[in-house]
């Protein structure tokens, strides 16, 4: 009995999980495709200024996440959560009312911060609140409802803001507040079955010895570069070098990128949960492979958009094609990434080890665009073969780290098939350190 008391609590908390994971994706899509027209235009603090605003951004992101790891693993996932929720209620809310640059930069970190620290927090509760066999069909259900929520959230806040206006801008950005404040208050609704104890932390799991611990684990540090690589090379180029790319190079609308992106977001509502099955049941080394073959596919499809000879209607399916294929990529890494990360985090440090995976994701996210953006307008035939290289090193560095993979770790669902033949329970993993 005690047993489905605790099935059934996970479940109850895994729920209102998913929902906060919706929620905040939806208060991230519901602003920031609009900051940069808000601050540039709509306050007329300047283009410097409205870029300045992105990159603090991700600078915010970057110094805060090292230390929301530090804090996950000692006092617990969800008073962190909580207190990110807060402080990016109070960036939202001083972003909508800010006129001066100092106002503005001051506000964009406080939000930029605290959306940053969300991420690990909330992957962290669903490693809390699910078990080995529930954990891959948990992080589809997060990766499926970020991207609705995102859609969402960015069709809305389309919809509400008008450049005439600064009012309708302030009240996108009390929306914003209000809605994680409401996620706040949702949030402490949830128990989780298992609250961390600042005393409960292993040793070694705080300050420079779970750093030190973490760079000793040879599995995680080839994740940490697959990930980078794959970030780089995909997320990091959606609305920089690939849209540059295509309309540079391709002669792509601008209503027609807007239908590639949609079909990117169709590609993953739609194959999200008809490719997880499979996924579960194959190596997890393997799966991210073959998306690094999808998406070697994928930048040949930018290729032969941008510069091939075929006539303009083949060049846009091309390129709505790119961001379909890129989709399913997505779609088959959401059930693989996480969970392998909390399979690889020793007992009580999937805080530190989500946190870090993060941060990897941060950098990958600033330097993609960096790069990516101006490469693709100056030497587009340089850039989508650099990036169709890049495509095949994840596959390269994918099979690799599957040799540093125990079985469980790399193929749970056949490591979880021999125990249960044998008539015995399923170990936890243990990961593999150097």
């Amino acid at each position: 009995m005690r047993e489905v008391n605790v099935t059934r609590a996970m479940g109850a908390a895994m729920r209102r999980i998913h929902v906060g994971n919706a929620l905040s994706a939806f208060g991230l899509g519901f602003t920031v495709p609009y900051l940069y027209v808000y601050v540039a235009q709509v306050r007329g603090l300047g283009a410097m200024t409205a870029g300045s605003v992105l990159a603090v951004f991700a600078v915010a992101a970057l110094i805060v996440l090292p230390f929301a790891g530090r804090a996950i693993v000692r006092r617990g996932p969800l008073p962190v959560l909580l207190a990110a929720l807060v402080l990016a209620a109070l960036g939202a809310l001083s972003l909508g009312l800010a006129g001066g640059a100092a106002t503005v930069l001051v506000s964009a970190a406080a939000l930029g911060a605290g959306q940053a620290v969300m991420q690990p927090a909330l992957a962290t509760m669903i490693v809390d609140c699910s078990s080995a066999e529930t954990r891959s069909r948990a992080f589809a259900m997060q990766f499926f409802l970020q991207n609705l929520g995102l859609g969402v959230g960015g069709l809305i806040g389309g919809h509400l803001v008008d450049t005439s206006r600064v009012s309708s801008f302030t009240l996108l950005f009390a929306i914003e507040a209000a809605v994680f404040l409401l996620l706040a208050v949702l949030m402490t609704t949830v128990r989780m079955p298992h609250a961390p104890r600042v005393e409960d932390a292993p040793a070694g799991s705080t300050g420079r010895g779970a750093w030190r611990r973490l760079l000793g684990n040879r599995a995680m540090v080839q994740l940490c570069v697959l990930g980078f690589v794959l970030f780089f090379a995909c997320y990091g180029q959606f609305e920089s070098g690939l849209s540059a790319y295509g309309v540079e190079a391709a002669g792509i609308s601008t209503s027609t990128l807007g239908t590639a992106l949609a079909a990117n977001t169709l590609v993953i509502v739609v194959a999200q949960f008809a490719v997880l099955k499979f996924v579960e049941r194959r190596r997890r080394s393997r799966v991210i492979a073959a998306v690094g073959v999808i998406w070697a596919v994928a930048w040949a499809a930018a290729a032969y958009a941008g510069l091939g000879h075929g006539s303009q209607a083949m060049a846009t399916a091309a390129f709505v094609s790119t961001y379909a294929l890129f989709g399913l990529g997505e779609a088959m890494l959401s059930p693989t990434l996480a969970p392998l990360v909390a399979d690889l985090a020793p007992t009580g440090l999937a805080g530190q080890y989500n946190s870090a995976f993060a941060l990897v994701k941060q950098l990958a996210l600033a330097v993609g665009p960096a790069v990516g953006g101006p490469l693709a307008a100056a030497l587009p035939g340089p850039y989508v073969v650099t990036f169709l290289v890049f495509a095949l090193g994840v596959s390269a560095l994918a099979l690799r780290l599957g040799r540093a993979l125990t079985t469980a770790q790399d193929h749970p669902w056949a490591a979880r098939s021999r125990v249960v033949a044998r008539g015995g329970a399923a170990a936890e993993p243990v990961a593999a350190e150097a």
